[in-house]
């Protein structure tokens, strides 16, 4: 599977919900998906969140994908697979964890910061590159790295991305394809109206971008 098959029907914005709970994710995850979201992830230091996981597997996970963020080691990765995951995101660049995702045919997104860790996660199979943190780039540095990297790179700059073209649009004109959205999205304790208000802004802000 190349990145353009994964990514060819989704909106690429990864809805990153950080402290979702269980018996709440996948009334989350239907505000999103009706906003036109099709990329979600549950980070794993949310609660349980491999049952969550595991319940948003059994609702979307045969149309988008689904899967787990903060996956730091390879115990995790295998864990995360066994939910019938098809989305690996992490916050740093493990080979153990890639291999493992990449194998089990998972979307995946590593996160890296410098020229040599992004190299090494395109040598592995990473479906996009998680420019993690952003503000550790900043628009210069991921200019600079953007010259560098095949044209076939997919970009997410993610980490403090707002709803809005002003914070959007000068990555889009970099050359992001997408981003990761995170506390500005969702966050534990939000109202419905809120993630759909949230939602609706990121989404229309991209389409402006």
């Amino acid at each position: 599977m190349t990145a353009s098959f994964e990514l060819s029907n989704h909106l690429p914005l990864i809805a990153i919900l950080r402290g979702v709970k269980p018996d709440e994710v996948i009334n989350v995850a239907n505000i999103l998906v009706a906003e036109g979201f099709t990329i979600i992830e549950v980070p794993l230091n949310s609660p349980d969140a491999l049952t969550s996981i595991k319940l948003l597997v059994e609702e979307f996970g045969d149309r988008y994908l689904i899967g787990a963020g903060t996956v730091t080691t390879s115990v995790l990765a295998e864990q995360v697979i066994a939910t019938g995951a098809n989305l690996v995101v992490t916050p740093n660049l493990n080979e153990q964890v890639m291999k493992l995702a990449v194998d089990a045919g998972c979307a995946t997104f590593p996160g890296v910061v410098t020229p040599s860790e992004a190299f090494k996660a395109l040598e592995l199979g990473a479906t996009g590159l998680k420019l993690f943190p952003i503000s550790m780039v900043g628009q210069e540095g991921f200019k600079a790295l953007k010259s560098v990297l095949p044209p076939s790179a997919l970009c997410f700059p993610v980490g403090g991305i707002e709803p809005s073209v002003d914070s959007m649009k000068p990555y889009v004109d970099i050359g992001a394809v997408g981003f990761g959205l995170g506390s500005a999205l969702y966050k534990a304790g939000m109202s419905n109206e809120e993630i759909r208000n949230n939602a609706q802004a990121y989404v229309s802000s991209f389409k402006s971008c």
